[in-house]
């Protein structure tokens, strides 16, 4: 045993000695292959990194670049001064030598990039003389101007033609984001030869404009959504609101209501509407009124309360993606502000609809008992396992970000434990994602990106920010009613995906503005302003697909009657709401 601690120790203490002896020359070939650099941020006027640039070492009078880099996602670059020798080399182990400069040489850094004015930066001679010692120069952080060229007209146009068709209805949602998507590609690559203002980005630059956590969270959410919406829970739920109130009509529109809405909350509106509409309409028909009656309230409670939560609305998640703001975040925000929204729609709504209201007949006992049966629920055993799979989601929601998991990782595995779960036709779960809902987003996200690249974004952030100054109520309101009336005008889902870089320039300049408040300021406007106009939001123009096939159209102009005042109702309580919880 002695013999075996004795030969460890000689062992140990003679590793210690060939470390010892070999620090030195460690330290000292370190030394050697030190080359020096000159680094930098590369930022535009809105503070942000500008990437893809390309920047070049120049010596003045030279032709060719000393070095060359290009600035990577947060604007860094890096320009080594070093050249490749051959392998055994024998002034460096590793083929690597440092540049020599000529005494009196003159050094300039030139930038270049797309949709940007050319910079120039003369390095000074105590910089030269720092590099020839073989030392780091670290250069102010550079701000490029953006340039105004025929691209820029050519993206913004198409940008505008694709929301005008998407407004309109002239094209199918998709198809009018597809056409935007193709025309840029085709622009960028056979017009750049052509003319090489006519460039706008590559495939590789546009694919980064893909906020990927948004189409998994939706993929994951439209599968769980598949399973549950198979139970009969929602019509369920609506005939349930029916017995509560006894067939009052004060009290079934706001249960109406209050379910919708917290449905909403939890899932996308387009799709809490398509689940809710078929059975508002039974109810509505055998009471003797119009469907019209609960559909508009319903709808515009589905708008106001699915901005609680960072799923409940598409642009939520938009806005959480890109702000980096948690379901927490949504909750606690937003939330007090949304019920005193709610509570102002309630109101509103009985008073519009009490002539229609006091109409209402009883349902005889042999309808009441068809209706109970249509709004049975179908798959009790899948609706308790999607419950549990839901509550492990919600926590995940909540308490997921201190471990750093970004939402579309808990959808993704929400989904894939309830379908491993219940074992439904996998094939029947696919088909029901919409991916035509999928590939819109992904060519809206590269349409808004196009717009983002040639400098439009930034062209509108700088105006708005010269409008409010420093002053953060001004800039709250602005963008508050700016997003609550455009959306009245264009589908809210691209309006906020344009919005956002420019709320994120405000939220950098204006004082205050770094609580994210101007991101809850979109959320709320651009949710709410919805109410305003029938194509506000996907779930307005959905509910009315489904009344006008039961025979009970909803026309642009009952919609805006309607729904105007409400807009100006719940925006109003909303925003009383973030000036007292943000100021």
């Amino acid at each position: 045993m002695n013999a075996s601690l004795r030969r460890i120790s000689i062992i140990a203490a003679l590793l210690g000695i060939i470390l010892v002896l070999s620090r030195p020359a460690t330290e000292t070939q370190a030394q050697e292959n030190t080359a020096p650099l000159v680094v930098g941020v590369i930022r535009d006027r809105q503070f942000q990194p500008v990437e893809g640039a390309i920047v070049s070492l120049i010596a003045v009078g030279e032709g060719e670049p000393i070095s060359a880099a290009i600035s990577q996602a947060n604007g860094r670059f890096a320009l080594p001064l070093i050249q490749t020798s051959p392998q055994g080399d024998q002034e460096n182990s590793q083929g690597i030598t440092p540049i020599e400069i000529d005494p009196g040489a003159a050094l300039d850094v030139h930038i270049e990039r797309a949709h940007f004015a050319d910079s120039l930066i003369p390095l000074s001679e105590q910089e030269i003389e720092l590099l020839r010692n073989g030392q780091t120069v670290a250069l102010p952080d550079i701000t490029l101007p953006r340039v105004v060229n025929i691209a820029f007209w050519i993206a913004s146009a198409i940008f505008i033609i694709v929301l005008v068709m998407i407004a309109t209805g002239k094209l199918h949602n998709t198809l009018a984001a597809l056409v935007g998507v193709a025309v840029i590609y085709a622009i960028s690559y056979l017009g750049h030869p052509l003319n090489e203002n006519l460039y706008i980005f590559d495939f590789e630059r546009s694919l980064s404009f893909i906020d990927w956590n948004v189409i998994f969270l939706i993929m994951g959410m439209m599968i769980i959504i598949a399973v549950v919406e198979n139970t009969g829970i929602f019509q369920w739920l609506a005939f349930t609101a029916y017995r509560i109130s006894g067939g009052r009509m004060i009290l079934l529109l706001p249960i109406l209501m209050l379910i919708t809405g917290i449905a909403s909350a939890f899932l996308d509106n387009v799709t809490t509407m398509l689940l809710m509409t078929p059975i508002s309409v039974q109810i509505a028909l055998s009471l003797g009124i119009s469907p019209l009656v609960l559909l508009i309230p319903e709808v515009m409670a589905s708008n106001v309360v699915g901005i609680s939560t960072l799923i409940g609305t598409p642009t939520n998640i938009l806005i959480g993606s890109y702000a980096n703001i948690s379901f927490n975040d949504f909750l606690i925000n937003l939330t007090p502000g949304v019920i005193l929204a709610f509570i102002g729609l309630v109101l509103y709504s009985l008073y519009i609809y009490r002539k229609d209201m006091a109409s209402a007949r009883d349902i005889s006992p042999s309808l009441l008992e068809l209706l109970a049966e249509r709004a049975r629920i179908t798959e009790p055993g899948n609706l308790k396992k999607a419950g549990l799979v839901g509550a492990m989601m919600l926590l995940l929601f909540m308490f997921g970000e201190r471990f750093h998991m970004i939402p579309a990782v808990t959808a993704l595995i929400g989904a894939t434990a309830l379908l491993v779960w219940v074992r439904p036709d996998i094939e029947e779960m696919i088909e029901a994602v919409d991916w035509t809902t999928l590939v819109f987003f992904m060519s809206l996200f590269i349409v808004i990106g196009a717009i983002q690249e040639v400098g439009m974004i930034s062209l509108i952030a700088e105006m708005i920010g010269r409008l409010v100054g420093d002053n953060l109520v001004l800039a709250m309101l602005a963008i508050i009613w700016l997003s609550a009336l455009l959306s009245m005008v264009v589908a809210n889902i691209p309006f906020t995906a344009a919005m956002l870089p420019v709320v994120g320039f405000l939220t950098l300049t204006v004082p205050g503005a770094e609580s994210k408040v101007l991101f809850f300021c979109l959320s709320v406007g651009s949710a709410m302003g919805g109410n305003g106009s029938l194509i506000g939001a996907s779930a307005n123009m959905v509910t009315s697909g489904i009344s006008e096939r039961a025979g009970h159209p909803i026309t642009y102009g009952y919609f805006f009657k309607k729904g105007f005042p409400a807009l100006l109702i719940t925006v109003g309580l909303a925003t009383i709401w973030l000036l007292i919880r943000f100021l």
